[in-house]
């Protein structure tokens, strides 16, 4: 079975990119990686997806970038002193699949002129995308998928989370003609049980 590799991003911040990514890490028994932590280091999303995933293969690699401010990556790098350097992020040597978990949206800036997308443009990997419904989250969508395929980088998919508003995500999907991988409804507590239900999903979803 050929080996898949997933980068991670969202039309915004906190959209549900952590997880979406566990569930994913889940589902494919695959490794994960952070390229960059911007705040909470002792809380870390590489902690957080670790604590949900119940199989025993993953491995967890370390951030290259470790930033003390729960900020925008250029300027929680600035505070700690350095600047972000793209040429310092190279994909992990493994034979496992792969899930890579970005940093905010694609403009996301990680030093004076690098973007998340450009991240994503080095590192050479399909895109999943992450929804979350609410006002203005068709534009933010839709701007999000153009912009991506203006750089001629490849998108598996969609997955919403939270609230389902059937016409928001319908336009989406009509107008982008991307397929939906996975709905995540609102759950009262995200734990390792959630996790395995949404990954049996992404498993049976012949899309995968």
């Amino acid at each position: 079975m050929a080996q898949k590799k997933y980068f991670i991003t969202g039309i915004g911040t906190n959209v549900g990119k952590t997880i979406a990514s566990a569930i994913l890490t889940e589902a494919l028994q695959a490794n994960y990686w952070k390229p960059v932590q911007a705040g909470d280091l002792q809380q870390t999303d590489t902690h957080k997806v670790q604590s949900l995933v119940s199989n025993s293969q993953s491995v967890f690699y370390p951030e290259i970038y470790r930033l003390n401010t729960p900020a925008s990556p250029h300027a929680a790098a600035k505070i700690d002193g350095i600047e972000i350097d793209l040429a310092k992020f190279i994909l992990p040597q493994t034979k496992n699949n792969l899930i890579i978990e970005g940093a905010g949206g694609l403009m996301v800036p990680l030093n004076s002129k690098d973007l998340v997308i450009d991240l994503i443009a080095k590192l050479n990997v399909e895109v999943i995308l992450v929804s979350q419904n609410y006002l203005g989250s068709i534009n933010h969508t839709l701007l999000s998928i153009a912009l991506l395929k203006s750089r001629n980088i490849p998108v598996k998919g969609i997955i919403f989370n939270g609230e389902t508003t059937p016409e928001t995500e319908s336009f989406i999907l009509k107008h982008s003609g991307l397929p939906c991988l996975l709905r995540i409804s609102l759950e009262q507590e995200i734990s390792k049980e959630v996790v395995l239900k949404y990954a049996k999903q992404i498993n049976s979803n012949a899309n995968f």
